[in-house]
């Protein structure tokens, strides 16, 4: 007699997928844990003093694990995280200090840790090491305006690019731009020191410079033209960034004579080849699309359902990584994000199709403004009994309120903060008629 994924009934069958896809997003997730991945890319310990700095979600694992690790070290700094992700404001990761400051747009507490780094870093010299622990979402929450903005400045131009739909590169080329520590101007402010940053990768192409704007990082398109990117933004940005987005960047800040040692210590690739592992030894064919996927939610999505379509003789996983976008239409915007959003427009596409079931979910444990969740499931049944809750599918990607819909058919995924972040994990579940 099949015991596979094939020879189970219903309700049998949607329990097993349902927890299939819960354990390969764990298993991504697990991949990407500092307590487990850290200690193997410190450097050589440093002959003088050692000062650890640091910003985004999994700032404060890193910390810890740090600390852990190099117990027998000379060493104390301060790193900071969004609100929820540091363990409590000012709560200590042994030797190293943890602040909390805004996210996804900064705060006074985003500008007062990045004095902090800053004043953490001066006066260091050559034999002395600073390790730098970036992740995703370090940019909001150590964020400090260039001479002639102010924090309402930044503030305003966050806000701007969250609901631009503009791809995260774009994104980071206008905060390094408007940041006085941003694109390697923390990292200059360490000279002579040693500086060697260990980074979580939430990027597609897990380019180094755009993990949490590259803080350690030079500038590579420091003189890149920002003036289509700046007229995109203008009617939702003052004059003053205006103005400093068109103006050609003449300031070279990257650190004098001296290499970036940057460890990327997490990927989205390594999560998902994770993640491929749990399929297999379950009995399901993997299929990969890649870690860097972009594009708008709901375009991804209609591809992702035309994918399922073909022909498979036996159960398959699709897994894929990277960062979609929502561009927000309208005012009337409602609870959602951009996984959220996705997994409702999948299982649109998708119409009841049998066989199918998705898990669409942001790593760091939180999607946009989805109402606390991760991201949410879908399956073969979603339609049916969002028609039974009075749901209309239409009406909720119209106003992005794809995160109430999910909440309403109590299938968004709530897991809390993760402490970790290498971006969104998709993962779809075909099993083919017997």
């Amino acid at each position: 007699m099949r015991t596979g994924p094939l020879s189970l009934q219903e309700p049998e069958r949607d329990g097993a997928a349902r927890l299939l896809l819960r354990r390969l997003f764990d298993a991504a997730v697990s991949a990407a844990d500092p307590e487990l991945v850290l200690k193997d890319h410190l450097p050589p310990r440093p002959r003088g003093r050692c000062i650890v700095v640091g910003a985004g979600k999994a700032a404060a694992a890193m910390a810890i694990a740090v600390d852990r690790a190099w117990a027998d070290v000379d060493l104390h700094g301060a790193v900071v995280a969004p609100y929820g992700y540091g363990y409590g404001y000012g709560k200590p990761a042994g030797r190293i200090a943890v602040r909390e400051a805004a996210h996804p747009v900064p705060d006074a507490n985003s500008e007062a840790a990045a004095r902090e780094m800053l004043d953490l870093v001066a006066g260091l010299r050559a034999e002395d090491l600073v390790l730098s622990l970036i992740s995703g979402g370090g940019s909001s929450v150590m964020a400090l305006p260039v001479p002639g903005l102010t924090l309402a400045d930044k503030q305003a131009v966050n806000r701007a690019l969250l609901n631009s739909g503009l791809d995260i590169r774009s994104m980071n080329a206008v905060r390094r731009r408007l940041s006085a520590v941003k694109g390697g101007k923390l990292a200059a402010a360490a000279f002579p020191a040693q500086v060697v940053t260990l980074a979580i990768s939430d990027i597609p192409g897990d380019d180094p410079a755009a993990i949490a704007s590259g803080p350690t990082i030079a500038d590579a398109e420091e003189g890149r033209d920002l003036s289509a990117l700046a007229e995109r933004l203008r009617g939702e940005i003052g004059e003053a960034a205006y103005c400093k987005l068109v103006a050609p960047s003449a300031t070279k800040h990257a650190p004098r004579a001296q290499t970036c040692d940057v460890r990327l210590i997490a990927t989205p690739q390594a999560s998902l080849d994770a993640a491929a592992k749990v399929a297999r030894e379950a009995g399901y064919d993997v299929e990969i699309l890649g870690d860097a996927l972009e594009g708008e939610s709901r375009e991804v999505a209609e591809a992702m359902a035309h994918l399922t379509s073909a022909p498979r003789g036996r159960p398959c996983v699709l897994l894929s990584g990277g960062e979609t976008t929502v561009t927000l239409t309208g005012r009337s915007a409602g609870r959602g994000g951009r996984n959220t959003e996705f997994a409702l427009a999948l299982a649109r596409a998708l119409s009841g199709r049998s066989g199918v079931w998705a898990l669409a979910a942001d790593t760091d444990g939180e999607d946009g403004a989805s109402g606390g969740g991760a991201g949410a499931i879908i399956a073969p049944d979603t339609l049916t009994r969002a028609a039974a809750a009075g749901l209309n599918v239409d009406d909720a990607l119209k106003r992005h309120d794809s995160g109430t819909f999910f909440s309403r058919l109590e299938d968004l995924l709530v897991t809390g903060p993760t402490f970790t972040n290498v971006n969104d994990f998709r993962a779809v579940l075909i099993l083919p008629d017997e």
